[in-house]
C-alpha cells in the first residue's frame, strides 16, 4: 500500500464538460439522474415541482391506518371554466345563477361568503375577477351533508387546507345549496392571486388531492364509519335505479356479458356476494339482465350506459318535484321521441340545472294541451336561452354528417382511409388553404371523442364507418331535439301587444288544435276590434295590417329607450355604417332586437345567437342589400340578419 501513487484529481475551468463524448455522457447520465428521483415521465403537469401542485397530499393523511372504506365519503367535482370570448358576463352568470333563489333552507336566495364574512355582495370579487383568463369551480358534497348543519365552517377549513396544499393565498367565494336531498357546498376561486399571478393548480390535487382532503376533514369531524353503517349504506344502494358501487364490482366479474356471483369463504365475503346477487336480480327487474341458469345472468348490452341515463333522469323529476312541490309530476322526455314525430308548441315552464359547474340547464315545456316535456341543454344554445313563458316549438333532430365529414370521407374512399391536406388538394384542386385546414381542425375535434385516428406521418385514418358515427356524435350533441323560439314573449303578454304577435300568425285551423289556442286567438282578435285594427268582420289580420303593427312597435320601443338614454335613434340606410358597443336586448312581438349604442346615438337590429358572447364589445354594423351585417375591430364580418 505504501507504494501505491496517490490519486490527485484534476479540476476543469467552471461550466466545462469536455469533449462531445464528454457531453453525450453528461446527457445520458442527467436523463438517468431524472428518471430515478422522479418516476416515469408523464404527459400531463402534476404539480409535483410546484407548491401548486399539493402534489396529491395521499401521504401526508392522519386517517392513513384507515381504509378508504371507513373514511367519511365526500363528492367533489371541478371544472376549470375560461372566460375566452365571453369575457366576465361568463363569471357574473355562474355567481348570480348560484344565489338563484329556493336554493337555501328557507327557500330563498343563496348567501354569499368568503373567508371571512356572510352575506356578501358578488360585486367586488366580480370586478377583481373581470380581467382572470379563468376560474376554478368546485362542488363539494358531503355524504353527511345533512348531519353537518352549517356548511360554512366546514367549507372554510377545507379552502384553508387547499390553500396550504397549494401555497398560496386563494381569493374564493361559496354558496351553500339546500334544494337537493344533498346539502352541498359551491365554491368559486379567482384564476389569479393578490399578486395577479395566474392560479395553475395540478391536474392530480384536483380530481384526487382536494377529494382525500376534503374526506380526511369530514371524518376528524364525526369520526370513522363503523362496519355496521359501511354494511348499512351498501345495503341500502341495492335497490337504486343509476349507476352505484355495487354495478362497478358486477361489471369487473363479467365474462362475455354473463355474471356468476362465485363462491365465497369468509362472512365478509358472503355478505358482500349477497348484495351482488340482490344487485343483479334487481338488474333484472329493470330489464337490464336475463337470468340463464340458478346463479347466472346475462347482462344487456349497454346495460351501463341506460343505467346512468336512468340515474340522471331520476335527479331530474327528483328536482322537479322539490321545485314545484309536485311529487307526481309527469315528465315526458323530447329527446325520446321518434323521428318522425310531429313538432310540439308550447310555453317554457322552467329551467333546471342540468351541470351546476358549466351552467348547463335543461328546459321544461309545457304543451298546450298541459303536458311536460323535458329538453335536454344541448338543444338550447346558451347564449340565447327563451325566458319563462317564451312560446318555442320542439322538432326531432335526423343524426346526419356535416358536409366537411362528407367531403372527408369522399377523399379517404379515393385514398385507401387516409386523409392528409396534400392528399385533399390533390382531389379537390379547387378547395382553399383554409378550407382544408378546417377539415383538419374537424378531425382533431372528432379524434378526441374517439372518431378517426391520426398517423404518426400528420395523416389521418378514416374507416368505412367514420361517416356514421360523425352523424351519432352530431345526434347526440343536439340532444335529439331541435329548439326554435317562435315568440320571446309569452301569450299572456300578447293578448294586448301594440306588434305583430306570434298569436296573430295563427290560423283558425291552428288554433283549433287545442282549447288554450283558440281561447288566446279569440282574446287576441277582441283586443284588436277595440283598438281597430281589425275590422268587425274580420278574423286574421292583412299583411299590410301586420307590417303596421311592426313599424308601430319598433318606433315606440325605440322612443323610450331613447327617453330613457338621453340618445337618439339611428335608423340605417343602405350602405350606411354605424359604430357602437352591444349594450344588450330587448324582446319585442316581432322578435328580439339587440342594442347597439355609443355616447348619442344607438340602433336597434335583429338578434342572432352570435351576438351573445360579445357583450360589451365594440363591433360596426352596416346595411347592405341583403340585411344587415356585423364584424368586431379586429374580426372579420358576419350577418345579422337577411
Amino acid at each position: 500500500m505504501s507504494k501505491e501513487r496517490p490519486f490527485t484529481p484534476r479540476l476543469g475551468r467552471i461550466r466545462d464538460q469536455g469533449g462531445p463524448a464528454g457531453k453525450r455522457l453528461s446527457r445520458q447520465l442527467n436523463k438517468a439522474g431524472k428518471r430515478l428521483s422522479k418516476g416515469p415521465r408523464k404527459s400531463s403537469f402534476t404539480g409535483a415541482r410546484y407548491g401548486t401542485g399539493g402534489a396529491a397530499r395521499t401521504g401526508g393523511s392522519r386517517h392513513r391506518h384507515l381504509s378508504r372504506a371507513q373514511m367519511r365519503r365526500v363528492i367533489v367535482k371541478v371544472h376549470i371554466a375560461r372566460a375566452r370570448g365571453a369575457g366576465p358576463g361568463l363569471f357574473r352568470a355562474h355567481v348570480s345563477y348560484l344565489q338563484r333563489d329556493g336554493v337555501d333552507r328557507e327557500g330563498e336566495g343563496g348567501i354569499l361568503y368568503d373567508r371571512e364574512q356572510e352575506g356578501i355582495s358578488p360585486r367586488d370579487f366580480l370586478e377583481r375577477s373581470e380581467h382572470d383568463r379563468h376560474q376554478f369551480r368546485i362542488i363539494v358534497s358531503p355524504e353527511d351533508g345533512a348531519r353537518m348543519g352549517d356548511l360554512k365552517q366546514a367549507t372554510r377549513e377545507l379552502m384553508a387546507r387547499m390553500e396550504r396544499d397549494v401555497g398560496r393565498r386563494l381569493d374564493w367565494v361559496a354558496v351553500d345549496h339546500h334544494n337537493t336531498g344533498h346539502p352541498h357546498t359551491h365554491i368559486v376561486v379567482r384564476g389569479r392571486d393578490a399578486r395577479m399571478k395566474d392560479v395553475v393548480i395540478a391536474r392530480d390535487y384536483l380530481t384526487k388531492g382536494l377529494r382525500e382532503a376534503a374526506e380526511e376533514l369530514a371524518t376528524q369531524r364525526h369520526g370513522p364509519r363503523r362496519t355496521l353503517e359501511i354494511a348499512n349504506a351498501r345495503q341500502n344502494e341495492v335497490e337504486q335505479d343509476r349507476w352505484i358501487g355495487l354495478d362497478r364490482e358486477i361489471e369487473t366479474r363479467l365474462e362475455q356479458g354473463r355474471f356468476v356471483p362465485g363462491h365465497a369463504n369468509t362472512s365478509g365475503e358472503r355478505f358482500d356476494r349477497s348484495l351482488r346477487i340482490a344487485r343483479v336480480r334487481h338488474l333484472e327487474s329493470l330489464g337490464l339482465a336475463k337470468a340463464d341458469g340458478a346463479f347466472s345472468w346475462q347482462l344487456k348490452e349497454g346495460w351501463q350506459a341506460q343505467l346512468k341515463r336512468q340515474g340522471r333522469r331520476g335527479d331530474i323529476i327528483r328536482t322537479l318535484a322539490s321545485e314545484f312541490g309536485e311529487q307526481n309530476m309527469a315528465i315526458r322526455f323530447a329527446q325520446d321521441r321518434d323521428d318522425d314525430a310531429p313538432s310540439i308548441t308550447g310555453i317554457v315552464k322552467a329551467y333546471g340545472p342540468e351541470d351546476e359547474l358549466r351552467d348547463t340547464r335543461y328546459l321544461l315545456v309545457e304543451d298546450f294541451d298541459g303536458g311536460i316535456w323535458h329538453v335536454p341543454s344541448a338543444a338550447v344554445d346558451v347564449h340565447a336561452r327563451p325566458p319563462r313563458g317564451a312560446v318555442v316549438e320542439l322538432s326531432q333532430v335526423n343524426a346526419m354528417a356535416r358536409a366537411s365529414d362528407k367531403a372527408i370521407a369522399l377523399v379517404a374512399e379515393q385514398t385507401g382511409g387516409i386523409w392528409s391536406e396534400d392528399l385533399h388538394a390533390r382531389h379537390d384542386p379547387g378547395s382553399k388553404p383554409a378550407y382544408r385546414l378546417s377539415l383538419k381542425r374537424r378531425l382533431e375535434a372528432l379524434r378526441r371523442v374517439g372518431i378517426g385516428e391520426r398517423l404518426a406521418t400528420g395523416e389521418w385514418h378514416v374507416d368505412e364507418q367514420f361517416l356514421e358515427r360523425a352523424a351519432d356524435y352530431e345526434g347526440r350533441r343536439s340532444g335529439g331535439v331541435r329548439l326554435t323560439v317562435l315568440s320571446w314573449l309569452s301569450p299572456e303578454a300578447q293578448i294586448d301587444r301594440l306588434g305583430d304577435t306570434w298569436i296573430d300568425s295563427l290560423s283558425e285551423n291552428d288554433a283549433g288544435h287545442s282549447k288554450a289556442t283558440q281561447d288566446l286567438k279569440s282574446r287576441r282578435q277582441v283586443w284588436l276590434r277595440e283598438q281597430v285594427y281589425l275590422g268587425p268582420d274580420q278574423s286574421e289580420l292583412g299583411e299590410a295590417q301586420r307590417t303596421r303593427l311592426r313599424t308601430l312597435e319598433l318606433k315606440r320601443e325605440s322612443e323610450a329607450i331613447a327617453a330613457r338614454s338621453g340618445r337618439a335613434a339611428v335608423q340605417l340606410s343602405r350602405g350606411e355604417r354605424f359604430d357602437g358597443k352591444f349594450e344588450g336586448h330587448v324582446d319585442l312581438a316581432t322578435g328580439r332586437m339587440a342594442i347597439i349604442g355609443n355616447a348619442k346615438e344607438f340602433a336597434l337590429v335583429p338578434w342572432r345567437s352570435a351576438l351573445g358572447r360579445q357583450m360589451g364589445r365594440e363591433l360596426t354594423i352596416k346595411r347592405t342589400a341583403s340585411g344587415i351585417g356585423w364584424s368586431l375591430d379586429m374580426g372579420r364580418s358576419r350577418g345579422l340578419s337577411r
